[in-house]
């Protein structure tokens, strides 16, 4: 049977062979409700994608999907950002092929990973002002925070902004997400999926996560590129292709890992880094999020600045707006393929792993025993009333 790939031209079999990398998304969604045939997503080149939908739609559960297949294949390395807790399923046991993956409950990254431009904003200082400006120079003379702290104990400033610029850094120490051994490219292009469980940190500290880890895959595919034919190894250098997947992708293009994903979104491309967004408010999202992105996966919205959000990037091809072809059922989403030019609704597979994301029920809480009553007694019963 044959199967439709998004982000792959219909030519491409002919060109690269068909036994390129295709993960399974599910089925076509046929006019009539009936499942049609198979649609996958090609994992052999690097994308940029887009999964939206309001909570309970669909839009974890789909990233999920996509986790488990990028896992199973050959040549690429996963990495989620988990802001929620909720793709902690994803290492536990799976139905038909296992999903290699991991956890990092406590990810950290090296300080020196933030580029030192960003310091200043990441630790709530204007750049313009003394105390950033003492903190940008830190950051830019030394590599790890205990060396930024030295630096500015003992820089010549007033005590005041010393003193201010010391309490910043204090504080982002005691996120504990900082650490020289921190996450490098190397550890997160093992193979497996690595699942970085953001759910204990703020905003402030996930983003100085999220933007080390953004930059180390970019920079370590940037050095491989650059370094094609050469018989040096770089210790910074990796052959696998990542695809890094951000749920409630709106808090981290309004923070400091912003930079940096915009990075991948624009230049990710020739280097081989794939970016994987996902939100319930794509109206949150700079507009470089959908306009870059080969790939929109949406499922329902109802919030009229979302849909604009959203409907402002469709592409001419789109014979009627995603507005009006939405899907409403939970698990049907609407796919924009810009490679293929071509719009389709298709119906998510089911997880092999447990998802998490479901919302938890009163209803599912058991009802505590009730005391029996004096008309209640029966044979085993003994009722002792005054």
């Amino acid at each position: 049977m044959h199967t439709e790939i998004f982000g792959r031209r219909d030519d491409a079999d002919e060109e690269h062979g068909s036994t390129d990398p295709v993960g399974d998304l599910g089925h076509h969604r046929a006019r009539d409700g009936s499942l049609g045939t198979p649609v996958g997503i090609d994992f052999d080149r690097p994308h940029a994608a887009l999964a939206v939908g309001k909570r309970g739609y669909g839009k974890s559960y789909t990233l999920g999907v996509l986790v488990e297949e990028t896992a199973r294949t050959h040549g690429v390395a996963p990495v989620v950002v988990d802001p929620m807790g909720v793709f902690r399923g994803l290492a536990a046991d799976a139905d038909g092929d296992a999903v290699p993956a991991r956890v990092v409950d406590e990810p950290a990254v090296s300080a020196g990973a933030i580029p030192p431009s960003r310091w200043p904003p990441l630790v709530g200082s204007d750049p313009d002002q003394p105390v950033g400006a003492l903190v940008w120079h830190a950051a830019a003379d030394a590599g790890t925070l205990s060396e930024m702290r030295a630096f500015v104990d003992d820089a010549d400033a007033a005590a005041d902004v010393r003193r201010a610029a010391a309490n910043r850094l204090r504080r982002a120490d005691e996120w504990d997400v900082f650490d020289p051994a921190g996450l490098d490219a190397g550890a997160l292009a093992g193979g497996e999926a690595t699942i970085l469980d953001c759910s204990g940190l703020d905003d402030a500290p996930a983003n100085a996560v999220v933007a080390g880890v953004a930059a180390a895959l970019y920079d370590a595919r940037v050095e491989h590129a650059t370094a094609a034919g050469s018989t040096t190894t770089g210790a910074r250098r990796i052959e696998r292709l990542p695809w890094l997947f951000v749920d409630e992708a709106h808090v981290f293009f309004e923070g400091v890992a912003g930079a940096s994903l915009r990075t991948i979104l624009t230049r990710g491309r020739a280097p081989g880094v794939s970016l994987v967004t996902a939100t319930q408010r794509p109206s949150a999202l700079p507009s470089v999020a959908i306009s870059q992105s080969d790939l929109r996966i949406v499922h329902r919205l109802t919030a009229g600045s979302d849909v604009r959000a959203l409907t402002a990037a469709d592409p001419t091809y789109v014979d009627a707006d995603v507005a009006g072809r939405m899907p409403t059922a939970p698990g049907d989403a609407l796919v924009v393929d810009d490679t293929a030019e071509a719009v389709r609704t298709v119906a998510v597979r089911e997880r092999d792993t447990p998802h998490g994301g479901s919302s938890p029920r009163a209803s599912a809480v058991a009802p505590p025993p009730l005391a029996a009553s004096a008309g209640d007694a029966t044979e085993t019963d003994e009722y002792t009333g005054a």
